[in-house]
């Protein structure tokens, strides 16, 4: 296999919904694909305090700017929840369920254990699968499917 062809098995790697991809010729020639999520890609970003936001641009692609130049008209959901919340780690939009017609992940009162897939958001075209942090019972859905959200933004109450 030449550099051509392996440049080309990549792109249309980077193009797919794969996350990983292993192949062994004939030959004996093995190449294994991985490509990185987006949470590592990104350095983390301090939630509190007036140093940093995050605004999303025309085309959904985030950008770090100064909060003093962040608009003081856009809405931020304060909340008090009772019980543990499930926070977005990227940016990107969530979706409920698998595909169209499958059935949602989880619904309010589903009981879920440590590692249960709670949704899937997509960021960048590839589908990261969020799983829960907690053993517990759905109380709240806070989010809506096909909604955008921000790094940080609650997506679950779990007790």
């Amino acid at each position: 296999m030449d550099y051509k062809e392996i440049k080309k098995l990549m792109d249309d790697m980077g193009e797919s919904k794969l996350s990983e991809i292993e192949i062994e010729f004939p030959d004996g020639v093995k190449i294994k694909i991985k490509k990185d999520s987006f949470e590592k890609k990104l350095p983390p970003i301090p939630m509190h305090g007036p140093q940093t936001s995050i605004m999303p641009l025309e085309y959904g692609v985030p950008y770090v700017t100064n909060a003093s130049s962040v608009p003081a008209n856009i809405p931020e959901k304060q909340g008090n929840f009772q019980g543990n919340v499930v926070k977005s780690p990227m940016v990107g939009t969530f979706y409920s369920k698998s595909s169209p017609t499958a059935e949602p992940f989880v619904k309010v009162g589903s009981k879920i254990k440590k590692g249960d897939t709670l949704c899937i958001i997509e960021a960048m075209k590839l589908m990261n699968e969020i799983e829960s942090e907690f053993d517990g019972e759905v109380v709240e859905i806070l989010v809506k499917d096909e909604e955008m959200v921000d790094y940080g933004k609650p997506l679950f109450v779990i007790k």
